[in-house]
């Protein structure tokens, strides 16, 4: 599954290959350098099983002219009806360029097709342009807890309520 290539880069479906390259942008975009007390991150040891060979399971990545990876985003499925965006990530040199946009709404169009009524979000306050891009795809902020003095909050979106962005045309 590929969306249509945009300037600079493309979103296309992660290759066992873009592994390496995804956990070095998982690392780069942990805060503080360390990982969160919610996390374990046994998912990106191993993209391919948790990912790509799960249903209505999915995870992509950005990828520039050469095919270096400047993004990635994964959905999983835990409860019926509910996908949950994970691991959004964009290369910090590569940020302001429409890559976290077209990441979800590349997640978003296939949580439609899957069929999902919601979806839903994670993220620690710190990473602003996440929260912007949630404003932006019209997210509803659900909570917020404290981790070790970090603000992780919590976001939803009813799709039955708002359609998914449309497939590109041919």
């Amino acid at each position: 599954m590929s969306a249509q290539p945009q300037p600079g880069f493309v979103i296309r479906s992660f290759q066992p290959e873009d592994a390496a390259a995804c956990k070095r942008l998982y690392q780069d975009g942990l805060i503080g350098g360390t990982l969160a007390d919610n996390d374990i991150a046994l998912d990106i040891d191993d993209i391919q099983k948790v990912y790509m060979e799960s249903d209505g399971c999915h995870f992509w990545v950005a990828c520039d002219s050469c095919g270096s990876v400047l993004g990635m985003i994964g959905v999983q499925h835990y409860e019926d009806g509910v996908g949950e965006i994970r691991r959004l990530r964009v290369a910090k040199e590569a940020r302001r360029r429409g890559i976290g946009s077209a990441l979800i709404e590349t997640a978003l169009r296939f949580c439609a097709k899957q069929q999902y009524l919601k979806i839903t979000l994670d993220t620690f306050v710190e990473p602003e342009p996440t929260i912007h891009l949630c404003e932006k795809f019209l997210f509803h902020f659900e909570r917020s807890r404290e981790i070790h003095g970090r603000r992780l909050m919590y976001f939803y979106l009813d799709l039955y309520r708002k359609a998914a962005p449309s497939e590109p045309a041919d």
